[in-house]
């Protein structure tokens, strides 16, 4: 028989090897996809700004380039400049309207919505877009730094992160897209390949760098 000072050493003793062999076990490793979605918990939400760097082509001909700064997590504002084969304008962008002109002029400004300065890409939205990709079985490629998430969407599923992008891209049959997401939880790049039933296909990609404080932007003076 087992005196009772015997079996309530034992007992204790067991308790103490469960705990040591629990807390010696191995943590599990993040998925990729918990990966993502902490960094994106963990992003500093103040206003910033970036420079920009947008490209749109296909194939190998550049059809527009728009360099400048932006403002982020906050209103699309910014200020920049687009080129095409056909022009190069100045561009400022407000909370309320788009205003552009040809760079180098003096001219007037010409005046257009807000919704204007709005693309393929909801660059004011993209952690949301993040997010969509992730809900529609986004890849995480995980082998160097930033991380890239990757997935297929229709332009009915950018709709629901914005509704002007998303019309925007009605005439394609699918997008293929590929957003990057450093360790600070920043969006430091995407890229769009956007197919069509018979067009030839077009590339859009977006990289922000040189991230600081937020800058002001105020609508234009008249010339």
């Amino acid at each position: 028989m087992i005196h009772h000072r015997t079996a309530t050493l034992i007992l204790a003793l067991s308790g103490l090897m469960l705990s040591a062999c629990a807390s010696g076990s191995p943590t599990r490793p993040k998925t990729g996809q918990q990966v993502v979605l902490d960094r994106l918990a963990a992003a500093d939400d103040t206003p910033y700004s970036a420079a920009i760097r947008a490209v749109t082509q296909s194939g190998p001909r550049r059809l527009q380039l728009m360099v400048g700064r932006i403002n982020l997590n906050a209103p699309l504002t910014g200020r920049t400049t687009d080129k095409t084969e056909q022009y190069t304008e100045d561009v400022v962008i407000t909370q309320q309207k788009v205003y552009r002109r040809a760079s180098g002029s003096h001219g007037v400004w010409q005046e257009f919505p807000a919704s204007a300065a709005e693309g393929g890409i909801p660059t004011d939205r993209l952690p949301e877009y993040v997010h969509l990709i992730l809900g529609h079985g986004g890849s995480v490629h995980r082998g160097s730094e930033p991380v890239r998430v990757s997935a297929r969407l229709a332009p009915k599923d950018i709709e629901s992160v914005d509704r002007t992008v998303g019309r925007n891209l009605r005439p394609a049959t699918a997008i293929d897209a590929d957003v990057w997401i450093d360790k600070e939880g920043r969006i430091v790049r995407v890229r769009q390949d956007i197919h069509f039933a018979s067009d030839p296909h077009i590339q859009n990609t977006l990289t922000l760098t040189a991230f600081k404080s937020a800058v002001s932007v105020s609508a234009p003076a008249a010339k």
